[in-house]
């Protein structure tokens, strides 16, 4: 048996190469695998799966992943006021008796460690393992929220979608350099009006193959649930929202938008590039700075396994 732990989660990308692990490479997932093995004291880093990979620069305030692990793992995340000791928080904090151990081996010799059993005992080695993160991690990604999932979870093939922000500033000065690693700026003058016009265009189920670059084996029909744009806080602010996205959808329906609203192209250009699935060279991948990975939704708990199954059987549009 093992318990599958939900993980929520942000982060600011400028600083890593994109979400999945590369060799020589600083990744999200990279620096969170390797914190979790500190903090629980694995002599290997757990494995864990994501709601949306993102590429290199882009960033994430509602970001989900999960990661299993065998319920003796959890029994390390001992409060150690209880043991006499001060707080561990990763390697700084000292050594322990288990330390090294495997996720399967038992803790203690064997002994259970009081308040394991019971939703409060869960509760508060969760709350350990999360402060102990905080410790171990750099301050550009921050788990803030650690539960266990429900029965039938998965954070990527049990979503319903996904909702981006990408987020422009059109003003002649530039962008507010507080804000510059997370809005683009874009020197000509944008027209809201011709960026939702453009957009209403691409709205429903298609498949997206000249906003995508094609993997093999991987579907490019998607459902694009909301794209529209609002002035925020004097930027331009373009929600995104699909049951799922391939790489580089969002930044180039963004880039083909932007083409749009500053005139250079007509308003239906960006449905006649989607009509004919076919890349246009004219369509430019926005800047990743700009975008963020703002939310992912799930079904209630009774359909998360069929949610799950549902994704993983590849569509055909029009099924």
């Amino acid at each position: 048996m093992v318990v599958r732990l939900r993980l929520d989660l942000a982060y600011d990308g400028t600083g890593f190469s994109g979400w999945a692990r590369q060799p020589g490479r600083r990744t999200v997932q990279g620096e969170i695998e390797e914190a979790l093995a500190k903090a629980l004291r694995l002599t290997e880093p757990p494995s864990l799966t994501v709601a949306g990979r993102t590429d290199a620069g882009v960033h994430a305030r509602g970001q989900v992943a999960h990661l299993d692990v065998e319920p003796d793992a959890l029994l390390v995340l001992e409060n150690r006021r209880r043991r006499g000791s001060s707080p561990a928080h990763g390697p700084a904090g000292g050594e322990s008796p288990d330390e090294g151990r495997s996720a399967g081996a038992g803790p203690l010799g064997g002994e259970r460690l009081p308040g394991w059993e019971g939703e409060s005992g869960v509760a508060e080695r969760l709350d350990i393992l999360r402060r102990r993160l905080a410790g171990i991690l750099d301050p550009d990604v921050r788990i803030y929220r650690v539960t266990v999932a429900p029965e039938g979870f998965d954070a990527r093939f049990s979503a319903m979608s996904r909702r981006y922000a990408y987020r422009v500033c059109d003003a002649p000065g530039g962008v507010d350099p507080l804000r510059r690693r997370e809005v683009v700026w874009y020197t000509r003058p944008l027209d809201l009006d011709r960026l939702n016009a453009a957009a209403a265009h691409l709205i429903g189920e298609h498949d997206f193959a000249a906003f995508c670059k094609k993997r093999e084996g991987a579907t490019t029909i998607r459902e694009l649930q909301r794209l529209d744009w609002v002035h925020e806080d004097g930027l331009l602010v373009a929600t995104v929202v699909a049951d799922a996205f391939c790489h580089s959808m969002v930044r180039a329906l963004v880039g083909s938008l932007l083409a749009v609203g500053e005139g250079r192209l007509p308003v239906d250009w960006p449905g006649q590039v989607l009509a004919g699935a076919v890349r246009d060279s004219r369509v430019h991948v926005a800047p990743a700075h700009g975008l963020c990975l703002e939310e992912v939704s799930y079904p209630e708990a009774a359909e998360l396994a069929r949610r799950a199954a549902a994704t993983r059987r590849v569509r055909t549009l029009g099924e």
